[in-house]
């Protein structure tokens, strides 16, 4: 029989309201994550940012000077590296050190997600099962698995931490100050911390209802500063291949189209999750009618949400931050990929947020009542225990594709076999193995059967001639028990 709180201990009381919540979500991040922490590196950004990064290798003067003042792999995230420095003075290449950081970013993600949700979720219940949802989903395998997406894992945790702060009831001026000084870490976490300002700005204006002047006046330095970085790497997403490009050459109407539709696949990815990818290739052609319904619909629900904003501030608040934290991966400034996991990383929590608040609100209209109290309980429980049981179903079951290079792009060709930088990282997964001559018929069969653009087609053509002279210096060696050295950095 369940016992009101009256008559409980009060030890027992504070440990079920305050203590178990976190110590339920740290628990979580350890039985769902933590037999990912032995799988290796793989050869998509691992090389750049950690196992060929000299900047890494010690902590001398120019490697500092490089940390800071250095792009690396298409990013400004000094802040970023210098975590892959840290990690390599105690773990060396030990690919589950860097991961055991990782994880550990996560978890304290998903602990702050439960922080920022008490401030916008009438119920506890809901703000514990949102961050639970953040935290297992398995849309999160990439951001957490990948030792590659640090920067974004390092990002939200100070993101979080400055919204947090900046969220306070009763702010004192020097909370003032350890926003700024996060939003500035956050920025030199990754670049995408650009849009924190703004959301402040929009939840003062909608959910404070701060008069106009004074958000905004609030808002100025924090824009400054995002936009300093913002100039500083705006360039950087087009210096170097990889990824897909076909899009980068079509006008911004068809890119708008595309977007319309990838944002409702990204809401699906979310409610149901199925069949996912280490990238996405949507359709950026024949589009236009599917496009013009998915454009409508987000017509009437953006219309829908300014009517209530009086009424229902938070709907309004929710739609216009989840588009502020997509904004910069829809293609609006042209980056290499369309669609990917890591991008819902923190727009996810405004769905799991929708969708736990009305759960809770559904499980929660009892009348008082101890039965009644005992109802709302086994229902939200099981309603909880159903969701985050399939989800960590979901996420154990997607996790070992990131095991290594190998089953990195043997499961993502049997999603997209004609995509041809898969097809290149199958090839360089085969060279690394010492497989020179199945690397080689692999970019040259690709040639063929894949439409490539002018940059694959070199760089494809180049490996395959230079992996074709490896194998053959290998056959040689062979036949005349000659020592040789290889190498495999065609890629």
């Amino acid at each position: 029989m369940l016992r009101d709180d009256s008559a409980m201990p009060r030890g027992a009381v504070v440990f079920s309201r305050r203590v178990a919540p976190w110590v339920s979500l740290v628990l979580m991040t350890a039985l769902t994550w933590w037999h990912t922490l032995p799988y290796g590196f793989v050869n998509w950004d691992d090389g750049a940012y950690v196992l060929n990064n000299p900047l890494i290798r010690g902590w001398t003067l120019s490697n500092l000077q490089g940390i800071a003042t250095e792009v690396v792999t298409r990013n400004y995230a000094p802040l970023t590296i210098f975590t892959f420095l840290v990690d390599h003075s105690f773990w060396g290449l030990e690919a589950w050190g860097y991961r055991l950081t990782n994880l550990l970013l996560h978890c304290a993600n998903g602990l702050l997600v439960f922080a920022l949700m008490q401030r916008f979720c009438r119920s506890t219940y809901a703000a514990w099962l949102t961050a639970a949802l953040f935290i297992v989903h398995p849309v999160q395998v990439e951001s957490v698995v990948w030792i590659s997406s640090r920067k974004s894992l390092l990002c939200s945790a100070l993101m979080l931490s400055a919204f947090v702060i900046r969220l306070r009831e009763r702010p004192a001026p020097r909370d003032e100050g350890w926003y700024l000084l996060l939003l500035v870490m956050a920025l030199l976490a990754r670049a995408h911390a650009i849009i924190l300002p703004p959301i402040v700005l929009l939840y003062d204006l909608l959910i404070a209802r701060r008069r106009t002047p004074e958000a905004i006046s609030a808002a100025i330095i924090p824009g400054l500063l995002g936009l300093l970085l913002l100039i500083m790497t705006m360039g950087a997403q087009n210096t170097v291949g990889g990824g897909v490009r076909a899009h980068m050459e079509i006008g911004l109407f068809r890119i708008l189209e595309a977007d319309s539709l990838i944002l409702w696949e990204y809401i699906r990815m979310l409610l149901a999750p199925s069949v996912q990818c280490v990238m996405y290739d949507p359709p950026i052609s024949g589009i236009h009618l599917s496009a013009f319904a998915a454009t409508t619909a987000w017509g009437v629900i953006g219309v829908t949400a300014w009517r209530t904003r009086h009424r229902s501030p938070m709907f309004l608040f929710g739609l216009l931050t989840a588009l502020l934290l997509l904004l910069p991966v829809l293609n609006i400034t042209p980056i290499t990929t369309l669609m990917n996991d890591r991008y819902l990383y923190l727009p996810c929590l405004i769905v799991f947020g929708m969708v736990t608040t009305s759960l809770a609100t559904v499980t929660g209209l009892q009348p008082n009542g101890e039965r009644s109290q005992v109802l709302t309980i086994g229902v939200r429980t099981l309603s909880a225990g159903l969701l985050l049981g399939g989800c960590v179903l979901r996420t154990m079951a997607y996790q070992p594709v990131w095991q290594d290079s190998f089953s990195l792009w043997q499961h993502a060709l049997s999603q997209y076999p004609d995509m041809p930088v898969f097809r290149i990282q199958a090839a360089v997964t085969e060279s690394e193995r010492g497989r020179f001559s199945t690397a080689s018929a692999l970019v040259r069969r690709a040639l063929e059967e894949c439409d490539v653009d002018q940059f694959d087609e070199q760089r494809m053509r180049r490996c395959a001639a230079e992996w074709q002279q490896q194998a053959d210096r290998l056959r040689l060696a062979q036949h005349t028990d000659t020592p040789i050295s290889l190498t495999a950095d065609a890629h």
